[in-house]
């Protein structure tokens, strides 16, 4: 089942997570040199779990929830400096990490492009991941993934991973992650909570695929969830997008008859979501750029783009068979958006 919404009026009032990013240490629980605050649950776990994943709890065989190596930690921090915008603060804890930031668009010499890096190489059950990124006045920076997302089978337990993006006045952020790919009998958890100033610029992008495709992995995974809040600095509801993949029955068989709905991915193994929260150009002309770039970028797709209440931006929700060709979608609407308010060109990013 999918559920959505970008209406502010159709929202929960409680954000997703009521602890702001980057917080400052505090005192007492565990020693810096061990993580500190970082490793309490109330750190790490996510402030609520949807009932589609809360029901497959329970003890794992393996390491339990919050041993070394199932907790990954990753602090980013960004400011202008130098006529440019600079990575000024960093903790990473493993498995999450990343490399120096890169500045290879000779159009925006400014602006770094940030690879997210996994040194476990995927998501297992148990394991709990928080991501707290800040971007501060007048920055300007692009964020990706160094790969897929891998979600690895599970006996017991889910695995959830937190994302906080906090986008100061004037800000200007892209964050377009590769793929999420569940494999058979795992369940994962994504929740994405943002804080955007008005005069800020938010790109932000979501794939999910129905498994691992080429081994004709369809739908065999138990939970998908994801949950987007995108909020101003004074608490007040931007937009909210929930989706809900189950596609097993209540008794743990069938034919992925939960997600093939005409409601909901109609049979198709990609889903795709764009959002795109600006105030530089009316929402009407953004989502005509929108349109137009998936339209010419060719493959067998289905796909929406709407504007945003309160002139906020657009969202684009995607449903493809071909990866490429969905992957082909989300680059030339992402680099379209990139043009129309930067007015340089988007660089191809390349990945290893």
């Amino acid at each position: 089942m999918t559920v959505n919404a970008a209406d502010p009026r159709s929202a929960s009032p409680s954000p997703l997570t009521s602890v702001p990013p980057l917080p400052e240490p505090r005192t007492g629980g565990r020693s810096p040199s061990t993580g500190g605050y970082r490793l309490e649950p109330a750190y790490y776990e996510p402030l609520r779990v949807p009932e589609e994943v809360l029901q497959h709890t329970g003890a794992p065989t393996g390491l339990p929830v919050g041993s070394p190596g199932k907790v990954g930690i990753l602090q980013l921090g960004f400011d202008r400096n130098r006529g440019r915008t600079e990575l000024v603060q960093h903790y990473q804890k493993s498995p999450l990490q990343i490399m120096r930031p890169l500045y290879f668009n000779l159009l925006r010499p400014d602006l770094p492009y940030t690879y997210l890096m996994s040194s476990g190489g995927g998501i297992l059950q148990g394991d709990r991941q928080r991501t707290d990124m800040r971007f501060g006045p007048g920055t300007s920076a692009h964020v990706t993934t160094q790969a897929h997302t891998r979600v690895y089978r599970m006996d017991h337990g889910y695995a959830t991973a937190v994302m906080n993006i906090e986008a100061g006045e004037g800000s200007y952020v892209e964050y377009l992650p590769d793929p999420v790919v569940p494999f058979a009998d795992s369940r994962f958890y994504q929740q994405t909570s943002v804080v955007l100033d008005e005069s800020a610029t938010l790109v932000l992008g979501e794939t999910v695929y129905a498994g691992r495709l080429a081994r004709g992995e369809r739908h065999a995974y138990d939970v998908y969830a994801s949950d987007l809040e995108v909020r101003r600095p004074d608490g007040r509801l931007v937009a909210l997008d929930r989706v809900r993949l189950c596609p097993k029955d209540d008794t743990g068989v069938g034919e992925a008859g939960g997600v093939n709905g005409l409601g909901v991915l109609a049979g198709h193994d990609v889903l795709a979501m764009l959002y795109v929260f600006t105030p530089l150009v009316p929402a009407a002309q953004l989502a005509e750029t929108v349109n137009l770039a998936v339209s010419e970028s060719g493959g067998d797709l289905i796909f929406g783009v709407s504007t945003l209440p309160g002139d906020a931006g657009v969202w684009m929700r995607l449903v493809g068979n071909d990866t490429v060709a969905v992957a082909a979608a989300n680059t030339a609407a992402a680099a379209a958006v990139h043009e129309l308010l930067t007015g340089k060109r988007a660089p191809v990013i390349r990945k290893t």
